[in-house]
């Protein structure tokens, strides 16, 4: 005999596969049917505690589909909906800041997952049988055989006016020891970039106070102009005098001229960003500066995460109707970060073993920064990134990159930097393709022959050292760029407003310093422009407003040659 359970109620029957038996005779038959129902009538009369689900017999011991159907709806809808799910897989392997997760069947690209250890990583590889994740912090604390769970969240840092003098990581976490940032809403930090139609041309100028980039190179609000050079050659002093140079506007009320300022440093040293914090809090600028910071001692993951995490901050003030700078400082040491999480990850090698993705990697940064128009509420993002070359190789893979990406260049030479020409620009290889748009009238009519006369100064004076019988055109123009090129010097930290730098290149580039010997120009500079901001405030203020008439180049004409008069008396 075998016993089957069915629900509740064991029901005993002749089992199938038994050994069969000879059929009884008709007499013992009848006493059978007999028997079995005088039992089953004394067990319908027998009061029962429970009530049981209805008898079977025989013939319907199997439970009928729609009795087990309602069974189980009943059981489903007793249970609690509000039951919390997760999804978790485990740890494969793990080394070198990427983790090997098996399990993580529904996780999306670029989510965080969390391990057991509390470390977070990012989902970037997304393979059959596992899943590839770049960890965000210490993989000692993670092991094989280790939990992880998924978030459901992408990569989002904290956006906002909250995080304005603030220094944070590349996940938006506080590393200044002033206590929690009051963020006005989280945005996810790899964001598509603006589309065609909600942008507009370039049309605004973003002063740089640097004499030889906004009379030479200029640079639009909107616009990416990188900024490359070797190591040592004032590629971050640049950068800092531009954030300097906004203090004017910033310390004001008018919310259309504020320049908001985000400054990216990755895999630098601790000390270099205290010390760059350092002096934006000296000049009152770090109230309107974000800086976030992924140093050489944090993981490859985070230096590769933080230009995202710094654009995505700068973009709340774009799409706000704010104006707002981003400087990467520098994309050459996050495109090497990303080589070795790529290698890591297995993905195939291209050129000098960048992946095939890298120009991808900064085209999609750089497209972010974009003017915005009118109808999108007209706001901003200026980008500034940089490149290390080595060697003054320009044509290597990255700086080629980022050069068919951002629209005009900045190029510093390390020989002119060790001859004292500061900030070092080569003003042949640097060109601003968009910039002369929003460039000042005012200054583009007294410095539109300063890039001539330079270049082909820089031309001469390389063949004038073979030969000693020059012609007068060649003596004219070694003597005036020469003078041009000492009047373009300018101190680190002092960044100069644009009424001062109209004058002093008008000066040089009519010809009203020829008398004044070369090694006295930078003197004569200083004097000049004391004597500006002591006796000119109604003239600075005219140039100011940027439109030239001949009454005003008159003026300016008569207030430099009565200056060079007394001091060459």
């Amino acid at each position: 005999m075998r016993t089957f359970r069915v629900l509740t109620k064991p029901i005993t029957c002749f089992s199938t596969t038994s050994r069969s038996l000879p059929p009884p005779p008709p007499s013992t038959m009848h006493r059978f049917a007999i028997r079995n129902s005088a039992r089953i009538a004394a067990q319908a009369a027998t009061p029962k505690s429970v009530a049981p689900i209805a008898a079977r017999t025989y013939a319907t011991a199997k439970p009928a589909a729609g009795e087990v159907s309602s069974i189980l709806e009943s059981r489903i809808s007793g249970t609690a909906i509000g039951a919390d799910v997760e999804e978790t897989g485990r740890v494969l392997s793990v080394g070198d800041g990427i983790g090997r997760v098996w399990g993580l069947r529904n996780v999306q690209a670029e989510e965080m997952v969390e391990f057991s250890s509390g470390v977070r990583g990012m989902c970037l590889n997304l393979e059959a049988d596992n899943v590839g994740v770049s960890i965000f912090g210490n993989d000692r604390l993670i092991k094989e055989g280790d939990t992880v769970k998924r978030t459901g969240q992408i990569v989002d840092v904290p956006v906002g006016p909250g995080l304005l003098g603030r220094v944070v990581d590349a996940l938006g976490n506080p590393i200044d020891g002033k206590g929690p940032i009051d963020a006005a809403e989280r945005r996810r930090a790899s964001l598509k970039a603006p589309g065609i139609l909600p942008r507009r041309s370039v049309n605004e100028p973003m002063m740089t106070g640097l004499k030889p980039i906004d009379a030479m190179v200029p640079i639009g609000r909107g616009q990416r102009e990188l900024i490359i050079g070797d190591r040592q050659t004032g590629k971050t002093a640049v950068a800092i005098d531009t954030i300097l140079n906004q203090k004017r506007w910033n310390d004001g009320t008018d919310e259309s001229k504020k320049l908001y300022c985000v400054y990216v440093a990755i895999g630098q040293k601790r000390s270099t960003v205290a010390q760059l914090v350092k002096t934006l809090e000296e000049n009152d600028a770090m109230k309107y500066t974000i800086i976030v910071a992924a140093t050489a001692s944090e993981a490859a993951p985070l230096q590769y995460l933080a230009p995202f995490s710094g654009c995505a901050m700068g973009e709340w003030f774009r799409d706000n109707g704010k104006h707002a700078l981003i400087i990467y400082d520098d994309l050459s040491k996050q495109a090497v970060a990303y080589r070795q999480m790529s290698l890591l990850l297995r993905r195939p090698p291209g050129r000098e073993a960048y992946p095939g993705d890298v120009f991808y990697l900064h085209s999609r940064l750089l497209e972010r920064a974009a003017k915005m128009s009118d109808k999108f509420g007209g706001g901003s993002l200026t980008a500034l990134p940089i490149i290390e070359t080595q060697g003054g190789d320009v044509s290597a893979y990255i700086p080629t990159n980022v050069i068919s990406i951002t629209d005009g260049q900045i190029f510093l030479e390390a020989e002119l930097f060790f001859r004292g020409v500061r900030p070092a620009i080569n003003v042949g290889l640097s060109v601003s393709r968009v910039g002369s748009a929003a460039q000042t009238k005012i200054m583009k009519k007294f410095a539109g022959s300063l890039k001539l006369y330079l270049a082909q100064y820089r031309e001469v004076a390389a063949f004038a050292q073979f030969g000693s019988d020059l012609d007068a055109s060649t003596r004219f123009l070694l003597s005036r760029g020469a003078r041009l090129t000492e009047l373009l010097k300018q101190g680190q930290y002092q960044p100069m407003a644009t009424e001062l730098q109209v004058p002093i290149i008008y000066a040089g580039v009519n010809g009203l310093l020829d008398s004044i010997a070369v090694d006295q120009i930078v003197k004569w500079e200083a004097e000049f422009r004391a004597h500006l901001n002591a006796t000119q405030t109604a003239l600075l203020e005219e140039i100011a407003q940027g439109t030239i008439t001949p009454d005003l180049e008159s003026k300016i004409k008569k207030v430099v040659v009565d200056h060079v008069a007394s001091f060459t008396a």
